[in-house]
């Protein structure tokens, strides 16, 4: 039967060529341009995702990324539910970052028992955000009280 392709091969062909047209184009970005990152725990999935946050973005999470890792001896991290966390103990969180379109959203998950509360409202009580956009600076050593402030409070359950 040579030259015959079966049902089977042309399928098992097809998505080889689809997964490696995938592996080509890089990582897959959800809406909002959040990168699809599997879950993981430590610093190796939330560097992937650092790395596939589109743009300006990626620069952005280095930074975020390097001053909560300076901030913070023995920071753990994970990724989950596509956003790097960040807390002392595994599966107990006090900050996520999460993309969006236009901007980075930091989320303090006991954002509003620091001082300053950081700017951004929740549904949450407790947590408060905040929202750096591309010509926005970052103020880094109020950043920085802030990830030493909360990592300070016991973290979220997640």
């Amino acid at each position: 039967m040579a030259g015959k392709t079966t049902k089977a091969s042309a399928k098992k062909t097809a998505t080889k060529a689809a997964g490696e047209a995938s592996a080509s184009a890089g990582p897959v970005l959800l809406s909002g341009g959040n990168p699809q990152i599997a879950k993981g725990y430590g610093d190796a999935p939330v560097q992937a995702y650092i790395a596939a946050m589109p743009g300006w973005k990626s620069g952005l999470g280095a930074r975020l990324d390097a001053l909560i890792t300076s901030a913070v001896p023995g920071i753990r991290k994970a990724v989950k539910w596509n956003s790097p966390l960040y807390g002392l103990e595994d599966d107990y969180w006090f900050l996520g970052i999460h993309v969006f379109a236009k901007y980075v959203k930091v989320a303090f998950f006991r954002g509003a028992s620091l001082d300053p509360v950081p700017p951004g409202t929740s549904k949450q009580k407790e947590v408060r955000y905040l929202d750096i956009r591309e010509d926005d600076g970052l103020d880094e050593a109020q950043f920085t009280a802030w990830v030493k402030q909360a990592a300070a409070m016991p973290g979220e359950k997640m």
